[in-house]
């Protein structure tokens, strides 16, 4: 791990300014020299916010101030770092940064640089880092859940457990190996071992199947409209949306790109992505609509097949066959409300009818594939990836019977290295410029 840079950065921490109060954050060696320069007077006690008067060179004031010094190694970086909460005019924090600098040593921060510290400083491993960013980026309730189970360190210790169970097992292992004729390591050992492992493969399956509710809950539950023209595909995404997103005409074909929107449906968030009417056509572009709604529609979580008419629309949608869909009669204020059987469900999304009952039904597809209940799940692809390694790895380790136990202990060994890779035990330098740059400057 490379050591932390002996730089002093400073950034803006808080939301865009103008505000009511903006927070600067000062890490490194020469962070307490910065704040008496500022502020002309001895450093407060530690961790204990302190109004303060902040000065130019000059001696002139800037601006009244509540400061905070975090002494290292007990701050959010690991150095001696200091908050500074001023009024937020750009004006103040102009002043502030033009003093700042003016001082030796200290530069503006990087994007994520803060966090970057405190994982190069063992405050934080990479899935806590992850988890940070992602709670700073959450917009629903199920993302903030998710965010905070990562960043609080549940995650870490559910694998560090596993970790520390394969190194359990390669220790008596090797027991066996180095002392296999003392009557102090008992013949059992082995079986021990491999119950063990089979046991920590089932968990490590178990958990992988959750994956997938990771994936929806922190990228979204993808929705696709899909229909012939005219069906009203463009009238439903205004009105799940709650704005004029889509245009809307009598005239088939209006649509001709995917357009979406994303919503936020009880916690969840869902994106709905509406897109051409499906048709046989000549025309060029509206034939490049066309291709773009089915590559949609077949990446999508959940499709809703819509239609105006009682009967099947001519287009049978066979690529669709094999996905989850939804049957939608659509503009039922223009028909009987009795439904065909081949409809889940009639609405009309310009009279507001039968949309509560589609929120229920989206819902109710969105649990089936999360499950009711929050539990610990993967919450990206890298964490996926890396934990199908470990499990191969223990499955090679157990499916290896005839081989000789230091093999089966090196499977065992490559297996902890992959858990490792999540988060950050090991070599992961190539991951840290992807994972940082996530972060805002003043994160």
């Amino acid at each position: 791990m490379m050591p932390a840079s002996a730089d002093t950065i400073y950034a803006l921490s808080s939301g865009a300014l103008p505000a009511g109060v903006a927070v600067i954050r000062i890490s490194g060696s020469k962070a307490f020299d910065a704040l008496e320069m500022l502020t002309g007077r001895e450093l407060p006690s530690p961790r204990k916010a302190t109004l303060c008067s902040i000065r130019n060179r000059n001696d002139e004031i800037i601006d009244q101030a509540l400061v905070i010094v975090f002494p290292g190694p007990n701050s959010f970086t690991g150095e001696h770092c200091v908050e500074i909460h001023s009024h937020g005019s750009r004006a103040v924090m102009a002043s502030i940064f033009a003093e700042l600098e003016n001082l030796g040593g200290l530069r503006p921060a990087d994007a994520g640089e803060f966090s970057r510290r405190a994982f190069e400083n063992g405050k934080m491993d990479l899935l806590e880092v992850e988890g940070l960013a992602d709670l700073l980026q959450a917009e629903t309730e199920m993302q903030r859940q998710l965010a905070v189970e990562q960043s609080t360190g549940k995650l870490s210790a559910l694998y560090d457990g596993w970790a520390s169970r394969l190194t359990r097992a390669r220790a008596l292992i090797e027991a066996e190996l180095d002392f296999a004729d003392e009557e102090d390591v008992p013949d059992s050992v082995a079986a021990q071992v491999w119950e063990a492992m089979a046991l920590l493969q089932k968990e490590i399956g178990d958990h992988l199947q959750g994956g997938e509710s990771g994936e929806i809950i922190r990228d979204g539950f993808k929705v696709a409209l899909v229909g012939e023209p005219n069906a009203g595909k463009s009238t439903l995404l205004n009105a799940l949306s709650g704005r004029d997103v889509a245009i809307v005409t009598d005239i088939a074909g209006t649509t001709r790109d995917v357009l979406s929107v994303d919503i936020n449906l009880e916690g969840y968030l869902v994106r709905i992505f509406d897109t051409a009417g499906i048709r046989e056509t000549q025309d060029v572009v509206e034939l490049e609509g066309v291709r773009r709604a089915v590559l949609t529609a077949e990446t999508a979580d959940l499709i809703l097949l819509l239609q105006d008419k009682d009967s099947f629309p001519k287009q049978n949608f066979e690529s669709f066959k094999n996905q989850s869909y939804l049957r939608v009669r659509t503009k039922t204020a223009l028909h009987s409300p009795v439904l065909d059987d081949g409809f889940d469900l009639s609405i009309s999304a310009k009279e507001g009818i039968g949309l509560s009952e589609l929120r229920s039904m989206l819902r109710q597809e969105i649990e089936k594939r999360v499950g009711a209940g929050q539990t610990l799940v993967p919450a990206r692809a890298r964490h996926k990836k890396r934990l199908e390694e470990t499990l191969n790895y223990v499955s090679d380790a157990l499916d290896s019977e005839t081989l000789d136990l230091a093999i089966r202990s090196e499977y065992l060994r490559l297996a902890a290295t992959s858990l490792g890779r999540i988060t950050g035990r090991v070599d992961v330098e190539d991951l840290l410029g992807v994972i940082f740059s996530e972060f805002c400057i003043g994160k």
